[in-house]
């Protein structure tokens, strides 16, 4: 695995939305699902897990490098009896939030709820290993949090009610960051010390931002965009507060926006060819259900050409990008 002989962390536990999920939606009454052709053409053995990308994720990359020689299992497919608990967990849902009410719009997993769930792996693997061995895998693991594009994309913008009761997106902003900081200090409290954030990633350039919410389809929309900077720099803060707040807490930000936003405004740079569209349909508006095999428009004819897999979610190539950058600025949580 990149040359790494050992893992450098004895556990990833990965929690939030699409950007991690590798699976927790497959099961669920929800039509956020990925678990279908064309999803994970790429990935090993051509097939689909729940991933939603055509291969790899940026996570799955980082855990390369990171000396794993398997992924966190989607906690929603684990065993009592599972000893790979051991070396960590997935508890993502994609199209989960910050604020739960959007994990409940679309049928999928809370935040509050993945909480829940880590609780009861943390007792499964005291149960394994001991509660001195555990203690030591909980304070040692590495956490990363990806949450907050399907509160503001798929509820805020869309809600009516959301939008009477918060009349500006920054006040909308408050309740999210409270609830970022009261899972950061509920993972404190139950042993976690690195913890990785990820920010938000340029919301106006993705290709179904842009057919849902702009005037020109082809054109970034500066309104979101200006909505994520804004959101970034407050959870930057926030961050900040909690490390100072929390002793020996090791909190950062992973920024995602600025490696995406550079792929997509100068592609030709990192050898894509298209940067507006995802390689899914026509990759203006499928993703999820709607692309699927059976649709119309097929999919592009090499996904390694497309900085974005559907219309929301980056491809394996571009992920690829996105994790040598996450690598990089998070190594000080590792090292």
């Amino acid at each position: 695995m990149n040359g790494v002989q050992s893992q450098i962390v004895p556990a990833v536990f990965l929690f939030g939305d699409s950007v991690l999920d590798v699976g927790n939606n497959n099961n669920l009454a929800t039509v956020v699902k990925a678990n279908f052709p064309p999803y994970g053409q790429d990935f090993k053995n051509h097939t689909p897990t729940g991933r939603f990308c055509n291969g790899k994720l940026a996570i799955d990359f980082l855990v390369d490098t990171l000396g794993f020689d398997s992924y966190p299992l989607p906690y929603q497919n684990t065993k009592a009896t599972d000893r790979n608990l051991i070396k960590g967990a997935n508890f993502a849902s994609g199209s989960s939030g910050y604020d739960d009410s959007t994990a409940n719009l679309y049928g999928t997993i809370s935040l509050t709820k993945q909480l829940e769930n880590y609780g009861e792996v943390q007792k499964r693997i005291i149960g394994m290993v001991g509660k001195e061995n555990a203690s030591s895998i909980f304070s040692g693991g590495l956490y990363v949090i990806s949450a907050g594009t399907s509160d503001i994309l798929q509820n805020y913008h869309i809600s009516p009610t959301l939008q009477n009761t918060y009349s500006s997106i920054d006040k909308y902003f408050v309740p999210l960051l409270k609830s970022f900081t009261q899972f950061v200090e509920k993972l404190y409290s139950m042993g976690a010390r690195k913890i990785g954030v990820t920010s938000l990633p340029p919301l106006g350039c993705l290709p179904g931002s842009m057919t849902i919410f702009g005037l020109v389809s082809d054109q970034c929309v500066e309104k979101l965009n200006f909505e994520a900077n804004s959101f970034n720099k407050r959870l930057n803060s926030t961050s900040q507060a909690l490390k100072k707040r929390l002793s020996g807490l090791n909190l950062l930000v992973i920024d995602i926006y600025q490696p995406l936003y550079n792929l997509i405004k100068n592609p030709k740079q990192q050898g894509f060819k298209e940067s507006k569209k995802g390689c899914c349909g026509t990759g203006l508006v499928e993703t999820s259900v709607l692309c699927n095999k059976l649709q119309l428009f097929g999919t592009c004819s090499n996904s390694s050409e497309y900085v974005f897999w559907d219309s929301f979610h980056p491809s394996e190539a571009a992920n690829s990008i996105l994790a040598n950058d996450m690598v990089s600025v998070g190594s000080s949580l590792v090292f």
